[in-house]
């Protein structure tokens, strides 16, 4: 089975402030012009909802209003789901395909190709984590990572010195391209102001 990256770029202060903002204007917004999206992903879930999960709107409803959440642990990826749909809506979406599809251990193995270059300030793998703004409640689906415009900063200074010392470890291309695609969205991050990266991995 085959997993993806939604990788965005965005403010990343401003995304996370929206988890608990209660902005009813907002959830307007999405009710009004995502309808046929939020009704999209209903059906996708249609199982899980029946048996008492939270549809699209009423997880989005949940994560703007930050709570009330379901207690059951098997519903919670409704509001995994629906944070990645407030990222989607507030930033841009990067290209992703050297990590879409991709299998096993594949952000594991471009982690080692970053740490070769002596990138130790961010990683792939940390998608597949569980990093959602409080309250929201844990999930093992979608993961959730962050890379903040402070890790990012350090991440290219030391892509910078790595390049400057000449050195230049032996990597697989596949690895080579995965490497460059991740400091394309650093990049992108670096060059607006608070903007960092946000992804999920489902």
């Amino acid at each position: 089975m085959s997993s993806a990256l939604s990788v965005y770029l965005l403010d990343v202060a401003a995304t996370r402030a929206l988890v608990g903002s209660r902005d009813e204007q907002l959830l307007e917004v999405i009710r009004t012009n995502f309808a046929e999206d939020l009704e999209r992903d209903d059906d996708s879930f249609s199982f899980e909802i029946e048996r008492g999960a939270p549809s699209a709107y009423e997880a989005l409803t949940a994560v703007v209003n930050g709570g009330p959440f379901s207690d059951k642990e098997d519903h919670a990826f409704q509001y995994g789901y629906a944070y990645r749909r407030l990222c989607d809506l507030t930033g841009s979406f990067l290209p992703n395909d050297c990590f879409t599809p991709h299998r096993g251990d594949w952000l594991s193995v471009v982690d080692e190709g970053l740490e070769a270059l002596r990138i130790t300030a961010v990683s792939v793998e940390e998608f597949s984590f569980s990093d959602f703004p409080e309250p929201l409640p844990w999930t093992h689906m979608p993961g959730c990572g962050t890379w903040t415009p402070q890790q990012i900063a350090k991440a290219l200074e030391q892509f910078e010195a790595t390049k400057a010392a000449g050195h230049a470890p032996p990597l697989e291309p596949d690895v080579v391209d995965a490497v460059m695609q991740c400091l394309d969205w650093m990049r992108y991050a670096e060059a607006r102001e608070g903007f960092g990266v946000i992804g999920f991995r489902s």
